[in-house]
């Protein structure tokens, strides 16, 4: 059974991919001009501009976002760590490639984008080792009272 902290970061997660998700899919053009914020186009930095690729970002955003939620709904051990591992198998590549492209970007985007990855991918990480470390205990306790 998963603490309080661990369904906290699920949520988190899962707020922060379906509001990339359901903006990419449903609004391609305005996500690539306006996102994160106006006068802060992340996504235009890096052309060109492609309908396709944004809606299918938004697409698998929002199919992270799916898989999140159910795993904060129920949080069984299991679940949430494959979910997870989909989660950073996701956002760690996304993350190495946009921290290696930020010519172009003024400093105060290239902070503010670095920090909001390593912010996910820290509660990422964070919410799997807790999740790991609530099986090993659940084990411990289940092997000493043997």
């Amino acid at each position: 059974m998963a603490g309080p902290a661990v369904r906290a970061g699920l949520w988190f997660l899962a707020f922060t991919e379906v509001v990339v998700g359901a903006w990419a899919l449903f609004a391609p053009a305005w996500f690539y001009v306006g996102f994160p914020a106006p006068g802060h186009p992340w996504v235009s930095l890096l052309p060109p501009y492609n309908e396709h690729l944004v809606r299918d970002v938004g697409a698998l955003s929002l199919a992270l976002t799916v898989a999140l939620v159910g795993a904060a709904l129920r949080p069984e051990r299991r679940l949430t760590v494959v979910v997870l591992l989909a989660f950073l198998t996701a956002t760690v590549p996304h993350a190495v490639f946009h921290s290696l492209h930020l010519h172009g970007f003024p400093a105060v985007d290239a902070v503010a984008q670095t920090v909001g990855f390593a912010l996910q991918l820290g509660v990422g990480v964070a919410v799997l080792v807790a999740t790991l470390r609530v099986g090993v205990s659940h084990r411990r306790v289940v092997h000493s009272s043997e």
